[in-house]
Formats: structure tokens, sequence, C-alpha cells
């Protein structure tokens, strides 16, 4: 898939055919996210990579909004370290939204869906996980093969209007 079309096919997938994703493809997904911009280059995260089914529904009850773990081939947990300053905390955010970015768009042009949420139960994430405990698990990203329909270019995307979002020059 193009660059283009994978942006324009990406889409929250939260069901799953019960089908494998290939050792090789995992890697490319997560190569992405290692290769993500990262300021100072200071790459403050690290990602566990889950396949195991009874882990992935172990993970569900830490997010009431991760049920669709449970289905997934595959899920990678994102972690950080503590930041050295306070003015990293809101850099190391973004640094791990450009990391999950790249990964969702590495999945989507290999014909993979992805769905992403939150943490709320940070003991139960290092406890599954064996996280270490000065390491925030931040996201997790669920995998696998769309259930419903293959990903493909979205012609209409349920989006504001693009002169409404869109301001040249001033707002």
């Amino acid at each position: 898939m193009e660059t283009w079309d994978a942006i324009r096919a990406r889409r929250n997938v939260r069901t799953y055919e019960d089908r494998a994703i290939a050792a090789g493809d995992l890697d490319r997904i997560l190569e992405a996210g290692r290769r993500a911009p990262s300021a100072s280059n200071r790459q403050p995260w690290d990602f566990v990579v889950v396949t195991d089914r009874a882990t992935l529904t172990e993970l569900t009850t830490v997010w009431t909004g991760a049920r669709h773990l449970a289905g997934a081939a595959a899920a990678v947990v994102m972690t950080l370290r503590p930041p050295e300053a306070e003015r990293y905390v809101t850099i190391d955010q973004f640094d791990l939204g450009q990391a999950t970015m790249a990964m969702m768009l590495a999945a989507a042009d290999l014909g993979i869906g992805s769905g992403h949420s939150a943490i709320g139960d940070q003991e139960a994430c290092r406890r599954i996980l064996g996280v270490p405990e000065d390491q925030l698990c931040a996201y997790m990203l669920a995998l696998g093969y769309p259930a419903d329909r293959p990903l493909a270019p979205i012609a209409r995307p349920d989006r504001r209007p693009f002169d409404e979002v869109v301001h040249r020059d001033r707002w």
C-alpha cells in the first residue's frame, strides 16, 4: 500500500479475525515505532509485544475501553521511563503519540487493523507484564486483521470539514 493510501485506510479496528500475525510483520510494526521521531532523540519508550491469548484477555482489565484486546492477534503495550524534568512529561507523551501513529500506519500498510487504548490500572499492567515499578504503562495498541472488512482508503471519513480545520496565515 502507498503511504497516502495507508493514511486514508487507517481506522480504529476493534474486532479481529482469528488469525495470527506473522512474526516478521509484527517486527516491522515495532520497528516503525522504534524509528519514530523523538525530541533530542531521547526515545523514552519501551514496547512490550503480547501474542499470548490469556495475557491479551488479562490486559482487558487495565482499562474499561480495552475489551477489544481479548480478540486481537497481538498488542503492543508502550511504556515510558520517568522524565528527568517536568518539561519532558508533555514531550514524552508527544513522542509516544508519534511512535503509536507510526505503528498504526505500518500496520495499515500490511492490511493489519489497530485499535488504541489507554491504561488506567498501573499496578495490574505492571503485574501482568512484569514491567518495572519505575516505568509508566502508557498506552496499548491492539493489532489484528479486521473481522468486518479489509482496510481500504475511506472516501468520506467522519471528520470535520477541511476548511473548518485548516486556517491559513491566521485563525
